[in-house]
């Protein structure tokens, strides 16, 4: 049971549990529009103190024409677009270029990368980071470095007191650059990494809660199958009855009577088929409780014909044996670790019963090649596919949710969860389960209830 088999994603008889991959996260344009409005309040406010309170000289003129393009393009943006729009990744990356390009001219008339406030140029970077995809991150991050780069050698003087001569050398605005340069790098890829992996949790997650209500969903069609089967045997009971009286009063050479032999034989049948459904479980007690051997029994059943020997060992008091609900993320759960013990089995898989007045754990173990070393450690998590493939093989394997599923629905009965691999020289991966008997049996006890 060495890594996450594609039967995890793919389970037999099933329809795909995995959803498309979420689109990145749309930006509602009234976003950006609000926070271009508090931006352009802020230089307006700063280029007063500057100017009216501190006395320096700015080009004031020019600022405040830049921030008056800025003002006219939101403008236009809120008369012609409503406020709840969605922008598609592009459109975002395009006025936050804007951003970049009007936030540099003002850097150009106020000193360049001398001015304090040139660390704003990372913010539009790191907007895009949380919001769109790698490739226009990137464009974004170039172009602000672009712009600041240029910053070193073009930009009038920094506003400053006319009596005193204030240059910074040249090395020192390479220094601020270089900072920048590496804070645009660092925190962008950092925001943009830890986005990602939000919205991959969000996809997995999205399927994990596919497959409980799938399952839950199929728990349910054992009792509609039985209400199905009563309601349906007295007008198949009157069709048999009537049907055979018309095959007693027809002549022995009427044309009518094989259609009439017919009709009873498969009413006859469809009443055998619906004797069978009464046989399932309703859904109600006792059958809406387990002991912890009848759940490993049920769980097991589907994968005892794979050509694998799965063998079942209990290890306690049978007459304190545990007692669960029958509980469909449990079920689904398990049986899926177990399938993949079996996929990867040489010969035998071992399920191992434990329980005592404080513990109830079930292990699962194969005799395989036992779980990668470089993965061990990231089982569990959502898109980690490590299943080895030849390079014979031109299909990929599977997109890495068997395990992540199947750990998310156990955990949610209660069940703690831990993987490792046999000791050498055996070979093989053990999977432990592990509840609080209380916990364990509390899920009966809410069933109960």
């Amino acid at each position: 049971m060495p890594e996450t088999p594609a039967a995890f994603d793919d389970h037999p008889a099933q329809v795909p549990l995995v959803p498309p991959r979420l689109p990145w996260r749309s930006v509602r344009l009234d976003t950006l529009l609000r926070l271009r409005w508090v931006a352009a309040f802020g230089q307006v406010l700063a280029i007063l103190v500057v100017f009216a309170v501190l006395g320096f000289p700015v080009p004031v003129y020019s600022s405040f024409g830049i921030i008056a393009l800025s003002l006219c393009v939101n403008l236009v943006l809120r008369l012609r677009y409503p406020n709840e729009r969605r922008l598609d990744p592009g459109q975002v990356a395009w006025l936050l270029a804007f951003d970049i390009a009007s936030l540099s001219g003002l850097l150009f008339l106020t000193g360049g990368l001398e001015n304090p406030f040139s660390f704003f140029i990372i913010a539009p970077v790191l907007l895009t980071a949380t919001a769109l995809p790698a490739r226009l991150v990137m464009m974004l991050a170039g172009f602000a470095i672009l712009c600041a780069t240029l910053l070193i050698f073009f930009s009038y003087p920094l506003p400053w007191d006319p009596d005193e001569i204030f240059e910074l050398p040249l090395i020192y605005l390479i220094a601020i650059w270089l900072s920048i340069v590496l804070a645009i790098g660092f925190i962008s890829i950092h925001a943009w990494q830890i986005n990602d992996e939000s919205r991959q949790l969000s996809d997995a997650l999205a399927a994990t809660e596919l497959a409980l209500a799938r399952v839950q969903h199929l728990s349910q069609l054992d009792g509609l199958a039985a209400a199905a089967a009563h309601e349906l045997g007295t007008p198949l009971a009157t069709i048999t009855v009537v049907s055979r009286e018309l095959e007693r009063m027809m002549e022995p050479g009427s044309r009518y009577l094989s259609d009439v032999r017919l009709l009873r034989e498969q009413a006859q049948r469809c009443r055998e088929i619906l004797g069978k459904l009464t046989k399932l479980p309703s859904g109600g007690a006792p059958f809406d409780r387990l002991k912890v051997s009848a759940l490993i029994d049920e769980a097991v059943i589907p994968y005892r014909t794979f050509g694998v020997a799965v063998d079942v060992t209990l290890a306690g008091d049978a007459g304190e044996e545990p007692i669960c609900a029958r509980n469909p993320a449990l079920l689904y759960g398990l049986g899926n670790l177990i399938e993949n013990a079996v996929d990867f089995a040489r010969g035998r898989v071992e399920i191992r019963a434990e329980w005592d007045s404080d513990h109830v754990v079930i292990s699962i173990r194969d005799d395989g090649p036992g779980f990668a070393p470089d993965v061990i450690d990231r089982i569990g998590e959502p898109y980690v596919t490590t299943r080895r493939r030849s390079a014979s093989e031109k299909s990929s394997g599977g997109l890495g949710l068997g395990f992540f599923i199947a750990q998310t629905l156990l955990q949610r009965a209660g069940a703690r969860l831990s993987f490792k691999n046999n000791p050498l020289p055996q070979t093989g991966a053990i999977v432990t389960l592990r509840w609080k008997r209380s916990v364990f049996e509390d899920m009966a006890a809410e069933a109960d209830a």
